[in-house]
């Protein structure tokens, strides 16, 4: 557990505005699919939800979401030592004040208080799981899918803590999906640490960015003194709210797990994708759509070397992306596990001579030999976890040193798949543990490029 008080300095926030955060890349849901979904905003006190997620709240409803808000205490427990006003009376501000303060956001009337005790949420796990599963099967009974908004599960305060850790159990179990926002992490923690480098943003416009000040206005009783007395000193001050000032807000998120039946695996990609490549020769519009024609302009700007002697793509449809890499190898080998994408690849690219096209269904069957470029585009996130860990341990054993990986992948939720792109690449880089050469991101797709190891000994001469 993090020891920390809110008296204490803490990271100032110049310095999380000069570590790269504005770079995270934005939450992969637009408004449309934003609109579309219910969810279920969990706090542990008032004002949790506006400091964290206030600009979101604001945001859902002219998209056309709903949205109901869980308060688990009421903060009472914020001014132990205050000489002239009691936990029963604080108790009363403060639900005054966030009724108020979600007034501000749009949410008027749209919260339930489950009274839980303040400091006390670590015992009350069943209950909160309850209540969320019950707000949950509101949301969901026009066929949304519900998204849980909670706070970080490792935001150092207790109640923080053990909220965010029972909203993550019931996303799992039940198929949600889940942002949790930090809080007193931006107090605690500093840019060094590596998990908020794989958090996501959320634009704010103006008016979310004015309903969220409004919100955070209404919470008098933490911004200021309760009186000049020793012991109701304001418990959040101006350096520690700046981190809630942003155009933006930061959530770690966990896209929904299929719930119900059991997730594809790699033995279904044949059947699954023959019957795709059946129904239309470019099921994607890979050739027509602008945005497929950008993302493959992208990933061959990315290449850092201008030529390569042998390479693999894994998943290579009807031959677009090969297309374009067969100008920049001498030899190519293209795989896709669908016969019929194969044989309109076949076709695409007759014209080159140092292409060669097969049918492989990986990592089962994977090519023999040594490759300098590897490259796994769109098809990560069609195989199962374990079988992932496999195809990272033979593009290990296949790359040369000081080879080059190019990953590219959607990060929307794929139907009856496990994995989306940020899971497949984040498990790329903590299983080969290689330097990156480069990474983009966008809402819609993750392009990263990593290298091999220079020497059999894991050292890389490179930057």
């Amino acid at each position: 557990m993090v020891t920390f008080s809110h008296a204490d300095q803490g990271t100032a926030e110049a310095v999380w505005d000069g570590s790269g955060l504005q770079a995270l890349p934005e939450l992969p849901l637009g408004p449309a699919e934003l609109g579309a979904m219910g969810f279920v905003v969990l706090a542990a006190h008032p004002d949790d939800e506006t400091l964290g997620a206030g600009g979101l709240v604001a945001s859902l409803p002219a998209l056309g979401a709903t949205v109901e808000v869980l308060l688990c205490t009421a903060g009472e427990g914020s001014h132990p030592e205050s000489p002239t006003t009691t936990a029963e009376r604080l108790a009363a501000i403060r639900l005054a004040e966030f009724g108020t303060g979600l007034s501000a956001l749009g949410m008027k009337d749209n919260w339930q208080f489950l009274g839980l005790p303040d400091r006390g949420l670590a015992g009350h796990a069943e209950v909160i799981s309850g209540a969320v599963r019950e707000a949950a099967q509101r949301l969901s009974r026009d066929g949304r899918q519900v998204v849980l908004v909670a706070p970080y599960r490792a935001d150092g305060h207790a109640d923080h803590d053990a909220l965010g850790t029972a909203a993550a159990s019931v996303a799992a179990q039940d198929g949600h999906g889940l942002l949790e926002y930090p809080i007193w992490y931006w107090h605690w923690a500093t840019p060094d640490r590596a998990d908020w480098q794989e958090w996501v943003r959320f634009h704010l416009s103006g008016k979310a960015r004015e309903a969220k000040g409004n919100a955070m206005l209404a919470h008098a009783s933490q911004t200021l003194p309760l009186s000049p007395a020793v012991g109701d000193e304001a418990l959040l001050h101006e350096e520690f709210l700046g981190h809630f000032a942003r155009t933006f807000e930061v959530f770690a998120w966990t896209p929904a797990q299929r719930a119900g039946g059991a997730p594809h695996r790699s033995g279904d990609a044949e059947r699954i994708f023959d019957a795709v490549h059946a129904g239309a020769d470019d099921p994607w519009n890979y050739t027509g759509s602008w945005y497929e024609r950008r993302k493959r302009a992208l990933t061959l700007a990315a290449l850092p070397a201008e030529s390569y002697e042998r390479a693999l793509e894994v998943g290579c449809s009807i031959g677009t992306l090969t297309a374009d890499l067969a100008s920049r190898c001498r030899t190519l080998i293209a795989v896709d596990a669908s016969s019929t994408a194969v044989r309109q690849a076949g076709r695409r690219l007759a014209e080159y001579p140092g292409v060669s096209v097969q049918q492989r269904v990986v990592p089962g069957s994977w090519p023999p030999g040594m490759f300098d470029l590897l490259v796994v585009s769109e098809v990560g996130y069609y195989l199962a976890p374990d079988e992932l860990t496999v195809l990272w341990d033979l593009v290990e054993g296949s790359l040369a040193p000081g080879g080059t990986l190019v990953l590219c992948h959607w990060r929307h939720p794929i139907g009856g798949w496990e994995l989306d792109g940020d899971a497949v690449h984040a498990r790329a880089r903590k299983r080969l543990g290689w330097r990156s050469a480069g990474l983009y991101q966008e809402r819609d797709f993750v392009l990263e490029i990593l290298v091999a190891p220079s020497t059999a000994g894991g050292l890389d001469a490179g930057p």
